[in-house]
């Protein structure tokens, strides 16, 4: 992981163990959704773009430069909440071969918890110029499409695409790239 001091946007990505599809349904998205918001509004996060898939995430982020936590610990206790939430939902939905993934990831790691849910590494690339920012931003937004989940990236619900097509009423508030 290389965080650099000139660089203030990243592009970002996080994997589920295995690439494990755990995001199926609505309530496991929206644990994603939720604490995203929470670091947001109290840890600083600014969100410019994302696409929560199946098994994994991408987002182009940047931080509130005057706050002290890194963009390093955000995502470290971001993974750590949303890791026990869906450990707790697994577990009332009686999702057991997922549970059975994640327990055998933490075993193999030696781990104290009991499970892993994310690999290791949210893998920041920072974002030097508007050319390579537009790469990503396209890349995040039509991976959908790419996927063969929707037809148009705005119509993925879990994504800033429909933010970027003028749509405001997306699950996740976007901090708009253009107004860096």
């Amino acid at each position: 992981m290389k965080i650099y001091n000139d660089i203030t946007i990243y592009f970002a990505t996080s994997t589920i163990i295995d690439w494990y599809p755990v995001f199926t349904e609505k309530a496991y998205f929206d644990v994603i959704v939720s604490s995203l918001e929470c670091c947001r509004q109290e840890k600083g996060l600014k969100i410019h773009a994302y696409v929560i898939m199946l098994n994994h995430i991408h987002l182009i982020v940047s931080m509130v430069e005057q706050l002290p936590q890194s963009l390093s610990d955000v995502f470290r206790d971001f993974k750590r909440f949303t890791s026990q939430e869906m450990t707790n939902l697994l577990r009332e939905d009686n999702k057991f071969r997922a549970l059975k993934v994640f327990e055998k990831a933490a075993l193999e790691e030696g781990r104290k918890n009991n499970f892993r849910v994310w690999q290791e590494g949210f893998h920041p690339k920072g974002i030097y110029d508007e050319k390579f920012g537009q790469q990503k931003l396209k890349y995040i937004h039509t991976n959908p499409v790419k996927k063969g989940y929707v037809l148009k990236p705005e119509h993925w619900n879990y994504s800033s695409a429909g933010f970027y097509c003028g749509y405001r009423n997306i699950p996740l508030k976007v901090d708009d790239i253009f107004d860096e």
